[in-house]
């Protein structure tokens, strides 16, 4: 995976609170492994009017013309509740998302959302409220992240978020669990070279 430092884009505004994982990507579409092919299933029953996902529903913020193209998604207190599933951040990635600010999430899931490089920003309720002002009053108004510096910059508006040091350094550096694991690569080498052969 290629590292997360900055990005620049619009938002898309899902001003709910408790979105939970069914919600991000039902049940039924979990039928793969590889972590392709989820984002044109994403909040199906509210982006569409049918079963077979022919008729979009005009009403849903993501289907709208204004918002089309967002890589920032914005919401409330704990998105991502529900089930563990890993094919919520999967979905949201694979949509075009490559950032969601929210009051809170569930632990699992911004746990996940790390683990994917989609970077989960946490800021207050009063700050939410004014990038969803910022958005419903230009929704092409230009969010500009910067993982480094920690920041939310959106026109006069600019927040600082706070991110646990080893999540910030796996965002960064583009490690999954597994990638943590092979920094470590020469330490295991050495060691499992040091056991005695009978271990």
């Amino acid at each position: 995976m290629t590292g997360f430092t900055s990005l620049r884009g619009k938002a898309a505004p899902l001003d709910q609170a408790n979105i939970d994982t069914d919600q991000i990507i039902p049940k039924q579409f979990l039928t793969g492994v590889t972590r392709a092919g989820y984002g044109k299933h994403l909040f199906h029953d509210w982006r569409y009017l049918d079963l077979h996902e022919q008729e979009p529903n005009p009403d849903f913020a993501l289907n709208k013309d204004q918002h089309k193209g967002a890589k920032v998604l914005l919401a409330r207190e704990n998105f991502g509740c529900g089930s563990s599933r890993e094919h919520a951040p999967w979905a949201l990635a694979d949509f075009g998302f490559e950032c969601i600010i929210a009051t809170s999430y569930a632990d699992i899931f911004y746990g996940n959302c790390i683990n994917n490089q989609l970077l989960p920003i946490t800021l207050l309720s009063a700050e939410m409220d004014a990038l969803f002002a910022a958005v419903n009053e230009d929704p092409s108004v230009e969010f500009h992240i910067d993982l480094e510096s920690q920041s939310v910059v959106v026109g006069s508006l600019s927040f600082t978020f706070d991110i646990a040091e080893h999540h910030k350094q796996n965002m960064l550096k583009g490690l999954d669990a597994i990638g943590q694991t092979l920094e470590y690569d020469t330490s295991i080498s050495q060691f499992e070279a040091a056991r005695p052969q009978w271990l």
